[in-house]
């Protein structure tokens, strides 16, 4: 379709087949990724339609789940992608991961295990990087709020007990939960995952504070040290 379009773009084609009067008359469930990604951007290059653009995007970049992980910076290199059109398609990924992302907010009192997952997988997902997380809890181990404490490499996010528990004891809270994904895809708790967890709980006993649990985040799917049974007392 886009192969054979006038050189003029998208307001060319038959009017059926324009991809924003498609989902007026059809619905978004009816156009493809590219289709879609194509409204986001209105317009494409001197050479290729907003379509063309759009397709040549998703297959550099792997599909939506590239799409999602990829800086600005990197976004603004590919032919027919500047800094505008970056920004809309920051802007609509980040659209889409809180839409996901069920509200966490101060006051609601932490149910499951897997209510914290479905919280936070939408916005840790597709991150290349750890990201280590504190929740913070009143008495009644309510919301207080949550705090990013660090950002680490592929493998490895640097966390130390004193700037964790600073943001704890700033906040007058009585209890945490840690957690963290890994970018491997798997959960399941590393041999420093344990010694942190270990070192984490030790050092909330003496101020008082309790370690209420340590969550992993992978693709799809979590592991729950509380859940296991592997929280020290």
């Amino acid at each position: 379709m886009a192969r054979n379009a006038p050189k003029k773009g998208i307001r060319g084609w038959p009017e059926m087949e324009r991809p924003r009067e498609r989902l007026i008359r059809d619905g978004a469930k009816s156009l493809s990724d590219s289709q879609l990604l194509a409204i986001i951007l209105r317009t494409g290059r001197a050479d290729s339609t907003a379509v063309q653009v759009s397709m040549e995007l998703l297959l550099r970049i792997n599909g939506l789940s590239g799409l999602s992980n990829r800086g600005f910076e990197e976004l603004c290199t590919i032919p027919g992608i500047g800094p505008a059109k970056a920004a809309q398609i920051q802007a609509a990924m980040e659209l889409g991961k809180r839409v996901l992302s069920t509200p966490l907010t101060s006051g609601i009192r932490i149910g499951t295990s897997h209510d914290l997952f479905h919280h936070y997988y939408p916005l840790l997902r597709d991150l290349r990087h750890e990201v280590f997380k504190v929740i913070l809890l009143d008495t009644k181990h309510c919301i207080i709020r949550d705090s990013t404490v660090s950002k680490g490499s592929l493998t490895l996010s640097i966390v130390h007990p004193r700037e964790v528990f600073n943001l704890a004891v700033r906040a007058s809270a009585a209890a945490v939960i840690f957690l963290h994904n890994h970018p491997s895809g798997d959960p399941f708790p590393s041999d420093e995952d344990r010694t942190l967890t270990k070192r984490l709980v030790e050092a909330g006993n003496l101020l008082g504070i309790r370690v209420l649990d340590h969550l992993i985040i992978g693709d799809g799917k979590y592991v729950s040290f509380a859940d296991q049974g592997w929280m020290i007392s």
